[in-house]
Parts: C-alpha cells; structure tokens; sequence
C-alpha cells in the first residue's frame, strides 16, 4: 500500500507552489543525497525530487526495494561511517541529511555516533566531494529547557541542559551543521514538530496502540498548546530552504522551526488521532510532578536493570507532555517563503483514508 501511494505522487497533484518550487529547483540541482531516505520523511523528500525529475540517492541502514522500484539510487551503509557517505555522495550537488537516532531512550553512545559523528560526517564529505548545498534536519528538541515554549523563536538559546541524549546529540550536530556554512558549502537547519500523516511510523501508531491498550492519558492539569507538521509540509519546506540555499541563500547558516502554523491543545491533537482511528477519546489525567517522579524513577531502574526498551514514561516525555512548544516561524517564512500547504484538517481527512484502507 505504501509503495502504491508512493507511485502516485506527480507534480500534476501538488499544489502550484510545489510544483512551483519543484520546477526551479530542477534548474539548479541535477543529483541529490538524501540521508534517512527510508524514513518517514526522507521518503515523502525522495518521492518529489523524482517527481521533479532530479536524480536521487538514498542512503539508509536498511533494504528499501520500494525506493529502489520508483527510482532512487540506494545504498545500505552507516552515517556514523565517513566511507559509507562519501560513496554515496559522489557526484551529487546538493544534500538533505535527514537521518538520525531519534527517540528518548538510549545510551549515550547510541546517539552521538549517528546524530553528532554522522554530522560531521556529511560535513567532511561535502568538503571533499565540493558539495555545495546542505540542508540539514534539526529539532525544536534543541530548545528545550522542560518549561513552555509560547511562540519563541530562533533567538530562544539552546538550552542549557537536557533530559535525553537525542536533543543533546541534536544540539552539538545542529551547530556543527551551522559553523560549516560558508561560501562554497551553504548549509541551513530546520527544526520540524512533530510530524505526522499516513505511513508515519512513529507519532500515529504509538498513540493509538496506547489507547487500544489503556494506557493512553494527558499529563498536567491544563491543557498547553503545541505546534504540529503534516509530513507533506515538513518535506516542502526542506525544499523550499534547498532552493534558496541556490539562490540569495538568505537561510544559509541559519536555523528554522518549521510548524503547521496552527497551535493545538495536545488533548485535541491526541483525540483527533484517535477519531481518525474510530477510537474513543482519552481524557484521564496523570498530574504533572507525578508522571515526572515515574519517568525519574523507571529511568534509574532501566538502568540499573540494564534493559534495552524504552520506559512508559520518562522525565523528558513527562515534560513535553506538560509543557507547551509552538513555535514563531516567521523568519522561515521571509526567508524562503515557507508556508503550510496542507492543513491540520485536511491532514486528519488523510491520516483517516489511509487507516481505512490499512484494515
């Protein structure tokens, strides 16, 4: 089904301004690397390049026959390996480095060797291959400090100190990306929240597995609003940033939170999932301080236990959760016209066609 959907995606079904922004892009990039190119987003990047007709390689972990099947030149290697980058960045002009370890669990290690020395990685590759683009996928992770973010922008600092080692590994790979931006290598980062849609591996099937099993609940009092991204947005803007990295490469050495532009309650967010699903809505509360207590304590037991899943809960869900998170995307918008193409409502008519057809 996923490869079916793939297929169908052409310029003829975007939007002008895909098609748009498609268009020149094929005039200034002939061959592209795509990181991650497996994932959720990397795939919904990989499908539009095609479909604007620049060539493509993908480079991931796995096997992806279906990618292989529409056209992109795969490879299986480690980004955490200089030599398995730069065989698949040869002879390409431009770079989206969209693969990571994300999650919220994890050692130490586990993070930093994909997300901080795969990051230097790609940066050296493009030094020594003459790369000239690079667009980078970061995380609003990045910021966070565990209390509310109400419509900060890029000024908001990094913070200080982290709850997991994803958002820390994020934030040394993040400004790694950005110090290597110069003349002859443009780099940008953008910061996409929590992205969703059909096909999404993560936030949409977590949600609903917790739900069918019980264990799905709010956390905090009050109800905070966070920012959100349909995967088509998200990969429309790493698109648009590409584009004017080749042109008045405003966004170079710059980072951007990336968003619907539409702030929701994350009870809403939670139960319109569900409804796509045909599931009841949740509204059992756990207070805020005593999901955090839980997270603190199961983390020191998984530890001390040396176990290798990820807690029910942990200090830095617990926060998230509870605190709010949107975003001014103000500056991705003067910079290079970043807008949302598909709506949260349009989005959620998607996300319940495609759980539909999925039973």
């Amino acid at each position: 089904m996923e490869r079916m959907l793939m297929q169908q995606i052409t310029l003829n079904q975007m939007t002008a301004l895909e098609q748009q922004t498609l268009i020149a892009l094929k005039q200034k990039l002939s061959k592209v690397l795509v990181t991650g190119a497996g994932g959720f987003l990397g795939k919904a990047i990989c499908e539009r390049l095609l479909a604007a007709g620049i060539d493509v390689v993908g480079l991931a972990r796995g096997h992806y026959p279906q990618l292989t099947q529409l056209g992109v030149e795969m490879h299986q290697g480690d980004i955490s390996q200089l030599a398995d980058v730069e065989q698949a960045m040869i002879g390409c002009d431009a770079v989206f480095h969209v693969a990571s370890k994300a999650g919220v669990w994890g050692s130490k290690q586990s993070y930093y060797s994909p997300n901080v020395d795969g990051a230097k990685n790609i940066i050296a590759a493009c030094k020594t291959l003459g790369v000239e683009y690079l667009v980078y996928t970061s995380t609003p992770s990045v910021t966070f400090a565990g209390v509310d973010e109400n419509g900060i922008d890029e000024s908001a600092p990094y913070a200080s100190e982290y709850l997991n080692y994803y958002a820390e590994s994020k934030a040394i790979a993040e400004q790694l990306m950005l110090k290597a931006n110069n003349d002859t290598l443009k780099v940008t980062a953008l910061r996409p929240h929590l992205i969703w849609g059909p096909n999404d591996p993560h936030l949409v099937p977590r949600v609903i597995a917790r739900a069918q099993a019980g264990r799905l609940k709010l956390v905090g009092k009050q109800d905070k609003l966070v920012d959100t991204i349909y995967v088509d947005n998200a990969a429309f803007g790493h698109l648009q940033a590409a584009l004017e990295l080749t042109q008045q490469a405003k966004c170079a050495g710059k980072a951007y939170f990336l968003s619907n532009d539409e702030p929701i309650t994350m009870a809403q967010m939670l139960n319109r999932i569900l409804a796509c699903k045909g599931l009841p809505q949740v509204n059992k509360r756990v207070p805020a301080k005593l999901a955090y207590a839980v997270g603190s304590l199961l983390e020191t037991v998984y530890r001390l236990a040396g176990k290798q899943q990820e807690p029910i809960m942990t200090r830095f869900v617990a926060k998230q959760l509870s605190t709010s998170h949107y975003f001014n995307i103000s500056a991705a918008k003067t910079d290079f016209g970043y807008q949302a193409i598909v709506s949260i409502e349009q989005g959620m008519e998607r996300l319940a066609k495609s759980l539909q057809a999925s039973e």
